[in-house]
This record gives C-alpha cells, structure tokens and sequence, in this order.
C-alpha cells in the first residue's frame, strides 16, 4: 500500500492538473506551484531603477496563469467588440483596454464560464510566473534578442509566435504591457509573504513591455505604470486563476 504522503500528492495531480483550458473561451492556463523567490532586481542589473530593490517574497498558493496574453478573438467572444487598434489580427492579443475594461470583461467571463475563478494577478505572482525559477533579467537568461520576443517592433504580433519560458507562459516579455491588480507602492522593506499592492497611489502597475518600447521594459522586474482609465495600443492583459 502507497504512503499517505505519496496518495496525497497523487490526489493533487489529479484534482490540480498542470494545465487547463477554460471551456467558453479556450483560454489555456499553467498551473504555478507556490514557492519563494527573489523579487526585484540585484545592484547590478543593466537599466535597474531604485524601486526594483531586491527582496524576498513567498507566494503560499498555486495558481494559474494564463499561456497568453488575452486574445482579440477571445475578447470579442465575452464582450461582444474589440476594443484594439490592430483589429485585423484575431490572435493576437487585445489592446486599448483599460483597468476597468479588464475587470470588467473578467465578471463577464466568471458569469458565464463553468470555471469561475478569473483574475488579474498580483504584481508578485506576474514576477513569480515571469521569473519562472530563474535569476536573471528576462527570467533564464541576462539578455533577450528579437527572435524570443516583440519589443521595438512595429505592431503586435500573435500570441504564442515565441518561445515559452520554464512555467510554459508565452509572451511575458514583449507585445503588450499586462495589467496587475496591485496599486504602484513601494516594495515591503524585509521579506513579504503573499503580498498585495494596496496603497491608494491612484497609479495601477503593469508589467512585461510591449512591442513599442524597448528591450529594457521587458525585464522581469521592471515596474511600470498608468491610471486605471488609460487605454493605448500597447496595453492588454494576461489572466490568472485560483488553483482549486
């Protein structure tokens, strides 16, 4: 007969698969097993700003983090329009949302799917997912070259044309900037465990660059920000979901 231990962690590979598609939409989501990481960037980081300062962080709970950043095609399924200003491209990812667009095509999307439980990440978790067991700039590697990412490009380009990191998540760097659910406030000055931004700075955070901007913004640990009403061509979203 099997330990206890050991049927406990086969119960949860059956009950908590690595890898689920939401039914309505076809979203595709990895599971990220909770663990502690580094969070922020070491002194001697190419481009790092003061606000990465280095700490770290435990994320007590597995979640799911979407493959992709959220499609046109997907969008217009739960919203019905398509907001983006590159129109014409039906996977790749939605542009031209806002904070409230996001949260608000999210209710829709937990209204209607047999799998409720959709969310934006927390800054931490998007980090956690970007990271992906790694240690250096862009996750795996200190730098990243057009043929892993979209960033100084000319347009968006459709999700998952590049590579994955280790966690099987396309795109963490480059084509759209993702919305976070956390408020831009300062980093906790010691170790923090699940933390959330929560400050009322009026600025939400959002991570990962985009194909108009630099190599730089697509840096894992690069923090950057707009109010929650700011729409623009490079500003999408990326889903996360509680693990059961």
């Amino acid at each position: 007969m099997l330990p206890r231990a050991v049927i406990a962690l086969l119960l949860v590979a059956v009950l908590v698969p690595a890898r689920r598609v939401d039914p309505l939409t076809g979203i595709a989501f990895s599971l990220i097993s909770a663990g502690s990481f580094s969070m922020g960037t070491p002194p001697g980081e190419l481009q790092r700003e003061q606000q990465e300062r280095q700490h770290k962080v435990t994320l007590t709970h597995s979640f799911y983090m979407g493959v992709t950043e959220v499609t046109e095609r997907q969008w217009t399924q739960v919203m019905g329009a398509n907001p983006s200003h590159f129109s014409d491209c039906p996977d790749c990812p939605v542009e031209r949302v806002n904070f409230f667009d996001a949260e608000a095509f999210i209710a829709r999307l937990n209204a209607a799917s047999p799998w409720a439980g959709f969310r934006l990440p927390t800054e931490a978790e998007w980090e956690y997912a970007c990271r992906a067991g790694g240690h250096e700039a862009y996750g795996a590697t200190a730098t990243i070259d057009l043929s892993r990412a979209n960033y100084d490009g000319a347009k968006t380009l459709p999700v998952g044309t590049f590579p994955s990191n280790a966690f099987g998540l396309h795109d963490m760097s480059g084509n759209v900037w993702e919305w976070t659910n956390d408020d831009h406030c300062a980093y906790a000055e010691g170790p923090a465990t699940d933390p959330t931004g929560k400050c009322a700075s009026g600025l939400k955070v959002i991570r990962g660059g985009s194909w108009r901007f630099g190599a730089d913004s697509a840096r894992c640990g690069l923090r950057y920000t707009h109010r929650p009403q700011d729409r623009g061509y490079s500003l999408g979203v990326r889903l996360a979901h509680d693990a059961e």
